[in-house]
């Protein structure tokens, strides 16, 4: 097979997944199947009435996560049509009949993220995981399973002399037969992340040091491609000599004596390649959509579809164009200077052709003066991202699944990616099970595998040692200060996700019941309700929040909804507001209100907790009260008011619900700081007792009672409050804790105790 003029081009465009589409498995002739993060598996087959289409025969959804590799089983059997397995995030391994798109086999065992597997001579299902483990699984059943690396298993494949051969975030490949591993190929300086057979030659490997390596089963390095500017994802190799290869550059490649021949720009990062039996390549992109290549001219797709192809091309490449760390696209047009500025020096950033323009509002002559266009300074650029007007090397989004909405996750080279699982699984109230995942997640797509903990230390965010999970305590020598795991707290922590347009549609609703009632008076109009969606656009925008501003009008319209409306109707208003803190000029506009006289957040704290109290108004005014600390234009306020805040939300803990706890204990332990920074002994044993109330709270969710602990052990550490809580029989508080069966409380326990006992 040889390249005719042009190479490849786009033959067939299969859309049908609702989002990335991560990888793909070919079923003999009978088509091929793909799966997504959109949690399902998709098998297409054949067009019979076009000669190079295929259509969807058959859509697979029993997975609640993410779904990743597949394998295809041959007819035979129970399988006359055969079958697919498939693998996911929710660590499921799941075997599904073609004939009937039903389950056959569910299997389950790992620990954690499924990410390679095949089939071996006998029907064995063979699964690889980031739990470290390779297990095989015969009629549903684990047989048999063993850590087959140090860290994660990224791939899994089955050669044609029955052995399997693993590739691991530790650079490595290792050839097994059965549980005795042959031979460990070194050569990668990173991630191995696909694997694939090179027909004659030999095993075929992508890595995440954006090279592509040919393998001889001796381990002997026969080939390097090179070529691709950032993470390689997938390879596969065709009869002929073709190798295809996909990577988080948005490039296929297309290789053939260890030499790049072609390469075809996707609008996405390209998950994964397969060659099929004819010779086309078939590609699985993040823009949701499979695509078929092809050298032959009578299976090139129509012009038009060739053309929409190079519009969404080219959307894409505009939509990543970055200037001065902005999203060009994200940046509004002209139009955007026809609204007047609210403040003196007030700046805004609109989009002019291909550049990012900033302007200055100018009170005097009431107009927007051109300051001139952003560009990139030193060293910024595609690998420099912004998050609430801060740079970092990385800011991931992080898919938590189960409906929850993409998270941020900001991090620089040169953190502790402890210290940052830790602070952020906190601010976005999340188990810290979920602690050694994040950590493993940022080292793998930041490529530092190599990253050790410095014994000397200290975490910024706690102002403890790191702790890595498995490693034993270090020693302490004599006379030296003990070690503690999780005290004390440093810093504050708040609630920063929220589903604005899920509040905004509440909002609307309750204003069409109030639209339709008696008090027709209390309800919004139009512009009102525009300028609430106008604000939530300002909100949802947070890689802005250090140049975005609001009016005065719109506090004084939440204030106004706050007011009035009625105590069942609150939460959601209470819930923009919360979101309102967070901004700097919102709180600072909020802050003048009350400064001024109008206290509406003790008002809406006394509606909310008035008998009977609605629990959604407690969780929401707790969590809005709890963002206060964001800003230290708040701090007299909340140092001020301690005692009725804690008093009033105290006598209504029967109504809260499991997150309404959990923010209870993320409001004391932020307070637990703030009043330990006041010197305020009165305050800090007030807020002692609340937290041991939690603590000692058997019916207590695992993250609130783990937050309260950790309250008591910084006022303990840091306050003056260590006798007070030894009175309060704080020492059968850390004894149940430090027995608890989970580790963190257990952990926490264990400080406390080691507190106690020394004389810190």
């Amino acid at each position: 097979m040889t390249l005719e003029d042009g190479g490849y081009r786009l033959s067939c465009v299969l859309r049908a997944h609702e989002d990335d589409v991560r990888r793909i498995c070919v079923c003999g002739d009978s088509g091929f199947a793909t799966s997504s993060r959109d949690k399902t598996v998709r098998f297409w087959v054949p067009d019979p009435e076009k000669k190079h289409g295929y259509v969807l025969s058959k859509t697979l959804a029993g997975h609640t996560s993410f779904v990743g590799p597949l394998a295809w089983v041959p007819p035979g059997g129970q399988l006359p049509e055969g079958g697919i397995v498939s693998g996911g995030m929710d660590t499921l391994v799941l075997l599904w009949d073609l004939a009937t798109g039903e389950i056959m086999e569910k299997m389950t065992g790992h620990q954690f993220q499924v990410t390679g597997l095949a089939i071996d001579d006998n029907g064995d299902i063979i699964s690889s995981s980031i739990d470290c483990t390779i297990r095989r699984w015969r009629k549903g059943h684990a047989v048999e399973f063993w850590e087959a690396h140090k860290v994660a298993v990224q791939a899994v494949l089955k050669i044609s002399t029955g052995e399997f051969v693993t590739g691991s975030s530790d650079s490595t490949l290792k050839l097994w037969r059965g549980r005795t591993c042959l031979h460990t190929f070194v050569g990668h300086a990173d991630t191995v992340r696909g694997l694939a057979l090179m027909p004659g030659y030999g095993i075929l490997s992508a890595s995440h040091d954006g090279t592509i390596k040919l393998w001889a089963l001796t381990g002997q390095i026969l080939m390097e491609m090179i070529g691709h500017t950032s993470l390689v994802y997938s390879v596969d190799a065709h009869s002929s000599g073709i190798v295809a290869s996909g990577s988080e550059d948005c490039f296929l490649k297309i290789w053939r004596d260890g030499t790049c021949i072609q390469s075809i720009e996707h609008p996405g990062c390209v998950w994964d390649v397969k060659c099929l039996k004819n010779g086309d390549i078939v590609t699985a992109c993040s823009d949701g959509t499979v695509r078929i290549w092809t050298l032959h001219s009578d299976s090139i797709c129509d012009p038009l579809e060739l053309e929409a192809f190079g519009l969404e091309l080219s959307q894409y490449k505009t939509s990543r164009k970055k200037v001065g760390g902005y999203n060009l696209m994200d940046l509004p047009g002209l139009e955007a200077l026809q609204v007047p500025g609210t403040k003196d020096g007030q700046t805004k950033v609109i989009r002019e052709g291909d550049n990012g323009v900033a302007y200055s509002w100018n009170s005097k002559e009431y107009k927007w003066d051109k300051i001139g266009e952003i560009v990139d300074g030193p060293g910024e650029g595609a690998s420099n991202q912004v998050l609430d007007g801060t740079h970092y090397d990385y800011v991931f989004d992080v898919d938590i699944g189960d409906g929850e909405p993409i998270r941020k996750l900001p991090y620089n080279r040169t953190d502790n990616p402890y210290a940052v699982a830790d602070k952020w699984l906190l601010q976005e109230s999340l188990p810290l099970s979920y602690r050694q995942q994040i950590v493993d997640f940022i080292l793998q797509n930041t490529g530092q595998r190599d990253f050790s903990i410095d014994p000397t230390f200290r975490d910024p965010y706690t102002g403890s040692n790191a702790y890595v999970p498995g490693e034993p305590s270090i020693s302490q020598g004599v006379g030296t200060a003990p070690s503690f795991k999780h005290i004390p707290k440093v810093g504050m922590l708040f609630f920063d996700s929220a589903q604005l347009d899920g509040i905004l549609k509440k909002i609307s609703e309750f204003n069409s019941a109030l639209a339709t009632d008696v008090e027709k008076s209390l309800s919004l109009s139009e512009l009102e309700l525009s300028r609430l969606a106008a604000i939530a656009k300002v909100l949802k925008d947070t890689s802005h929040y250090h140049c975005s501003s609001f009016a005065d009008v719109d506090i004084l319209l939440l204030l106004k909804l706050l007011k009035s409306w009625p105590i069942p109707m609150l939460f959601p208003v209470i819930d923009i507001l919360r979101m309102i803190v967070l901004h700097p000029d919102g709180a600072s506009l909020l802050h003048k209100h009350m400064e001024s006289g109008n206290d509406i957040l003790m008002e809406i704290l006394v509606k909310a907790t008035t008998a009977p109290p609605q629990t959604a108004n407690l969780l929401t005014i707790v969590r809005a009260i709890t963002n206060l600390f964001k800003h230290s234009c708040f701090s007299n306020w909340l140092q001020s008011h301690y005692s009725e805040v804690l008093d009033n939300l105290s006598s209504c803990r029967s109504f809260f619900n499991k997150n309404a706890h959990l923010c209870y204990a993320t409001l004391i332990l932020n307070y637990a700081v703030l009043l330990i920074e006041a010197k305020d002994k009165e305050g800090q044993a007030q807020v002692l007792s609340a937290a041991l109330e939690i603590a000692e709270d058997g019916n207590q969710d695992v993250d609130g009672r783990f937050r309260a602990l950790v309250a008591v052990g910084t006022l303990m550490l840091k306050g003056v409050v260590k006798s007070i809580a030894i009175d309060f029989d704080v020492v059968n508080v850390a004894k149940d804790a430090k027995g608890s069966k989970e580790s963190k409380v257990a952990e926490v326990g264990a400080d406390i105790e080691l507190l106690i006992n020394n004389n810190c």
